[in-house]
């Protein structure tokens, strides 16, 4: 369904996976990759996006890197440098709010739903609603003054990488009277909606979560 775009990136070139409604046009969601990279399982969901109305793009930060094995993917985490994320990033929404003519929705899963949180609070007014599933990486830095964009996070019960983390996004957005939501589904285990993992993938919840999704993407874009 989708195809490879590239876009300007602070004076260079990235690049990334775009899908788009068979009408050709609609609301705006930049999907950002977990540590795998931009692999079938973020294009797919790219295409899912597209088949309810919206266009996607995925930006491809890893820059053609694909993994499988836990140990590689940790590696290529901590080697992206957050400066370049933050330029193809900003060149992704940049590229995607062109293309649709308004503000756009980021959601991200892992690595990258610590990265779609980074980007709302970096774009400001670029980005109209911000969803985050079970998002984390240890280098990332919010400007929590910068977010203006509603937030929705979807966190699972047994994640000792990513929970810890909450109750400090919790407090930093409350005193600042952000909007947000968080939910946690009982019973699920980090990145439970990578239908590609049957290990951790949990369907009730990743129906759950896509709806609540849909609408508030509707709601807010």
């Amino acid at each position: 369904m989708g195809e490879t775009v590239t876009f300007a990136s602070n004076g260079g070139q990235a690049s990334g996976y775009l899908a788009k409604p068979e009408s050709g046009t609609g609301k705006g969601v930049i999907v950002i990759q977990e540590w795998w990279g931009l692999n079938s399982n973020i294009k797919d969901i790219c295409d899912r996006f597209a088949k309810e109305g919206f266009v996607a793009l995925a930006p491809d930060l890893y820059h053609g890197k694909v993994v499988d094995e836990p140990d590689e993917a940790g590696k290529l985490m901590m080697a992206m440098k957050i400066e370049q994320a933050e330029k193809d990033l900003s060149g992704a929404i940049n590229y995607l709010k062109e293309l649709t003519g308004g503000p756009v929705g980021t959601v991200g899963f892992c690595m990258g739903g610590a990265l779609s949180l980074f980007a709302a609070c970096k774009k400001g007014d670029d980005v109209g609603a911000c969803v985050d599933f079970y998002g984390g990486h240890p280098a990332v830095q919010y400007d929590w003054d910068g977010l203006t964009a509603p937030v929705l996070a979807f966190w699972a019960e047994h994640d000792d990488f990513v929970n810890p983390n909450i109750p400090t996004y919790e407090q930093e957005l409350s005193r600042r009277n952000k909007r947000f939501e968080f939910i946690t589904y009982p019973g699920t285990q980090h990145a439970f909606f990578n239908d590609e993992r049957p290990d951790v993938y949990n369907e009730e919840a990743s129906k759950k979560a896509w709806e609540k999704m849909l609408a508030f993407y509707r709601e807010n874009l």
